[in-house]
């Protein structure tokens, strides 16, 4: 007969589980926030934001209700919020084990369409993962109708196979939409972190589940129970850690972390994705002089021009659009035949500069910003040419006279007089920094230049 601690609870073992799955909840919390903190990553509320923040949300569910559903911490009365139908069927279950197993597989199904079909995904995250965590809510409601539970907690034989395979039927969900990205080549190794992590995954799934069954169906065995429930408890907080690290979110590079190959930054996505002569100044480029007269489509080719027109947006709060142009330009030097390339900067500059409430957005028409949201083949070469006509547009009506006349062409002439032979590197002042992240498209904020410059809408976007 089970007696003592391993019926209460109150445990040395017990204590020891607890103290390691307040570790890893911290470890979760470092790994999820602190990088975003020491990078500056800004707040968007795409899901690249919510749905780790949901996961985050959901491993603390799934550990805290595993502490108070297992007796694992002894407590002299019984309480009201002690309640076992809380804690074991739904924060466990669908806000806990199953929200997690959600975000994964919405994160994993936007993938499948992004990368495979091309385009973005026909229903929003916000949408799909309440759809996929349907059946985990449907199977607790029924459990708390037929309420199985005795007064430990435990659910017997005939309820606990069932939910074991709830558990299977999302990792295996999990499992065929990976497999079905299998054959995409990713260009920073997210596959491969992606299998390593299911792999771990896996294996914490199936070490949790085991321990589950043993705790639900071995109730009258003293050391099975207090063995069970701390392996039960440390597998929870493995598998938290790791669910969090696999890098499968809309992958730019692997996700922000404090390992040595990824400290890496680029001034540029260009450079991230390799593409030539990206952003870049050369000593050796041939010197060009820039006459006012020409075209502006020919002036922003020489990059030298390009760059100090930039600077002279930004301090006219009006920066977004050359940005814009100049990562639409870089978009248009990959091969057509590049399509994961292709796929990675269409999706950098439409979160970036297209989508409502984006870190750059630009002013464009609606009936532009929807062609590109709704389009059907992230690949095409001119998925951003009306909103490039609309750019320049708004570029030649609001800019280019001012600069003319500005501070900035003044010191581009002189600079241009003094150095005729050749520049140094000198990446974009503006430029964003790209960095792997949870978050794969993450780009930090411009600041804004505080040089006072004529400009005919100071203060004020385009």
């Amino acid at each position: 007969m089970v007696n003592g601690c391993a019926k209460r609870g109150g445990c040395p073992s017990d204590y020891v589980a607890v103290s390691i799955a307040v570790i890893c909840f911290f470890v979760l919390l470092s790994r999820s926030f602190l990088p975003c903190l020491i990078h500056k990553a800004p707040r968007n509320n795409s899901s690249s934001f919510w749905i780790p923040v949901i996961q985050v949300f959901s491993s603390f569910n799934l550990l805290f209700a595993t502490v108070m559903s297992i007796n694992l911490l002894q407590f002299k009365t019984k309480h009201w919020w002690q309640y076992c139908y809380l804690w074991s069927v739904w924060v466990q279950g669908p806000l806990g084990f199953g929200l997690l197993m959600s975000c994964r597989i919405t994160q994993a199904f936007q993938l499948y369409f992004i990368f495979v079909k091309k385009r973005l995904p026909p229903v929003k995250s916000y949408i799909f993962l309440p759809l996929v965590l349907l059946p985990w809510i449907f199977g607790s409601a029924i459990i708390q109708a037929k309420r199985p539970l005795d007064s430990q907690c435990h659910m017997g034989l005939e309820w606990t196979l069932p939910v074991t395979g709830l558990h299977a039927l999302y990792v295996l969900a999990l499992l065929a939409l990976t497999r079905a990205i299998r054959h995409v080549e990713f260009r920073f190794d997210e596959l491969k972190d992606l299998w390593k992590g299911i792999l771990v995954s896996a294996t914490s799934v199936a070490l949790w589940v085991t321990s589950f069954v043993l705790n639900e169906i071995h109730t009258d065995t003293s050391w099975l129970q207090v063995a069970s429930r701390f392996v039960l408890l440390v597998t929870g907080g493995i598998l938290v850690i790791v669910f969090f690290s696999m890098s499968s979110h809309q992958p730019l590079l692997s996700q922000i972390s404090f390992k040595k190959r990824e400290h890496f930054e680029f001034p540029r996505m260009g450079l991230a994705l390799g593409i030539p002569d990206s952003g870049l100044l050369f000593r050796k480029e041939e010197f060009r002089p820039v006459d006012p007269n020409e075209p502006l489509d020919k002036l922003l080719l020489n990059k030298r021009f390009r760059k100090s027109f930039m600077e002279f947006a930004d301090s006219c709060y009006a920066g977004e659009t050359l940005h814009f142009y100049e990562e639409v330009y870089e978009h248009g030097k990959i091969p057509e035949g590049d399509s994961i390339r292709r796929i990675y900067m269409a999706r950098h500059i439409m979160e970036k500069f297209i989508v409502a409430g984006a870190e750059m957005e630009v002013n464009v028409s609606h009936k532009t910003r929807q062609e590109i949201l709704t389009t059907q083949d992230l690949t095409h070469t001119d998925l951003f040419k009306n909103a490039l006509n609309e750019v320049m547009h708004l570029i030649k009506m609001n800019l280019v006279r001012d600069y003319w006349s500005s501070i900035f062409f003044i010191k581009f002439k002189e600079e241009e007089t003094m150095d005729k032979e050749g520049w140094s590197f000198s990446p974009p002042r503006m430029s964003s920094s790209v960095q792997g992240s949870d978050d794969p498209f993450y780009q930090e904020h411009m600041s804004k230049s505080s040089t006072t410059s004529r400009c005919s809408s100071p203060g004020q976007r385009l």
